[in-house]
């Protein structure tokens, strides 16, 4: 096997080494790709000084320059990549020992075009933990149990029961097999970009499970994060979430291939969360405005029969 691993790094200065050398650990790591997106930090100078140090280890940045994003940024990556399989990896997570145990066995099957694992989670500090152990505790991210590949994109769709997750630190896929469906990550999303990707590789893709019971990789969880933010409710989730799920409907709406109880069910998911977000949006925007035009009801307390009508 010849690996291309891809890490966007952005903003991580402080645990881009740890990402790197946890995929060189493995020999059939034929390559780690760097895509620096224009970090704040300190981040391009140590991605440079892990390419004098190491020899698989290579460096990109956007044409620009410039800042574009997760998905443009593993797009670069996806692009360059030289190995026969591409597996991603956050520049703050890491790769366990046991990663391509799996890979090495079920790709000598042709038939199989990705594999996919379960990952764990580690907090970098205490405050972080203390911030995000109610989110994530030390449960494994997974797919529960032994699926074909046919049941993996319904089961993501929350179509088949109980399916579980999993994370693109955990998936690799055969380069030959992504280049035939022309597969690339979306640039316009800023959140949620992998699972959209996730969902449609899952759909042109015949993806086995390799190692549920263990994690294969690990995320980081830290102060910074902004997907972990967006869990804890820190970022407006529902917003985030009718973005992705508009993506989605309309890449389904437009993917003849897909069958129209599949699309309805896409579709409903969406208007659920659109709903979710339009009633969010009411209500602060009724608070906002008792803010301004009845302050006095709200100092007299948040029962006043108006404020709770035009609110809930």
């Amino acid at each position: 096997m010849k690996i291309s691993v891809i890490i966007p790094v952005y903003n991580a200065e402080k645990y881009v080494s740890q990402a790197v050398e946890s995929a060189l650990q493995f020999e059939e790591v034929f390559e780690v790709i760097l895509v620096e997106d224009k970090s704040p930090d300190n981040a391009l100078q140590v991605c440079r000084e892990l390419t004098k140090k190491y020899s698989r280890v290579k460096l990109y940045q956007h044409l620009d320059k410039g800042n574009h994003g997760a998905g443009a940024t593993r797009n670069v990556g996806i692009t360059m990549a030289e190995g026969d399989f591409i597996a991603f990896l956050d520049a703050d997570d890491y790769y366990l020992p046991n990663r391509f145990e799996a890979e090495k066995k079920l790709f000598m099957n042709e038939n199989v075009e990705g594999v996919y694992g379960a990952i764990g989670v580690h907090y970098y500090s205490e405050k972080a933990k203390k911030q995000y152990y109610k989110i994530f505790g030390d449960r494994l991210t997974t797919v529960y149990q032994q699926h074909p590949p046919e049941h993996v994109f319904p089961g993501l769709l929350n179509m088949k029961g109980t399916f579980g997750l999993f994370s693109i630190d955990a998936l690799t896929i055969r380069k030959s097999a992504l280049q035939k469906v022309d597969c690339f990550f979306k640039t316009h999303l800023k959140l949620h970009q992998d699972t959209e990707f996730l969902f449609r590789l899952s759909y042109y893709l015949d993806l086995y499970p390799g190692i549920l019971d263990k994690a294969v990789a690990v995320r980081g969880v830290h102060e910074n994060n902004r997907i972990t933010k967006v869990d804890a409710r820190e970022i407006k989730p529902a917003s985030t979430r009718v973005i992705f799920w508009e993506e989605v409907n309309h890449w389904a709406k437009n993917e003849s291939s897909i069958p129209d109880e599949v699309k309805l069910h896409i579709k409903r998911v969406y208007r659920s969360f659109r709903i979710a977000n339009a009633h969010f949006l009411k209500k602060w925007g009724m608070i906002v405005k008792y803010l301004f035009t009845d302050y006095q009801s709200i100092r007299s307390g948040l029962y006043n029969i108006n404020f709770r009508k035009d609110l809930f």
